[in-house]
């Protein structure tokens, strides 16, 4: 969740694109794939998985907020970015978790069940660059702090 201090000024437009390219994608999974007692299961091992290396390597508070895990005091060797959603396990180091952050997490949990052993797969030909990344840019760029929140105009 490292904040992109000036974003491209096509960067919205290029959002919607690799939504729409996820899409299209999407139709190409058969359907007992997705959100299904497969995609469960794997949904269930990316808990186990987020759980052990939450376990093993928080420093910090481990609390639960919502439908979410949030392990703090993590290794910044040991997630990518600001923090990461393993299934319901959002592993982050020492930043602020801010009810905007855990509403982004809780998308990417909701994208796990989706999805289940799919996820990894799938999020890594999205690509590292967030505002390409059609996972990103579904759970809010805003709230993930990759562009600036957008001031409302006065009247």
């Amino acid at each position: 969740m490292t904040p992109i201090a000036t974003p491209p000024a096509d960067w919205q437009v290029q959002a919607e694109r690799a939504v729409a390219r996820g899409q299209h994608l999407d139709r190409w999974i058969p359907a007992l794939l997705l959100d299904s007692p497969i995609s469960r299961l794997g949904y269930a091992y990316g808990m186990v998985v987020g759980c052990i290396w939450g376990g093993l390597w928080s420093t910090g508070r481990v609390e639960k907020r919502g439908d979410l895990w949030v392990f703090r005091g993590m290794p910044s060797w040991t997630f990518a970015r600001g923090g990461v959603c393993v299934a319901g396990c959002f592993l982050t180091g020492d930043g602020r978790v801010t009810e905007n952050l855990l509403r982004h997490e809780a998308v990417h949990r909701r994208q796990w069940q989706r999805y289940g052993f799919l996820m990894p797969l799938l999020y890594l030909f999205a690509g590292r660059d967030p505002l390409r990344n059609r996972f990103e840019i579904e759970a809010g760029l805003e709230d993930g702090n990759y562009v600036p929140r957008s001031r409302p105009s006065r009247a």
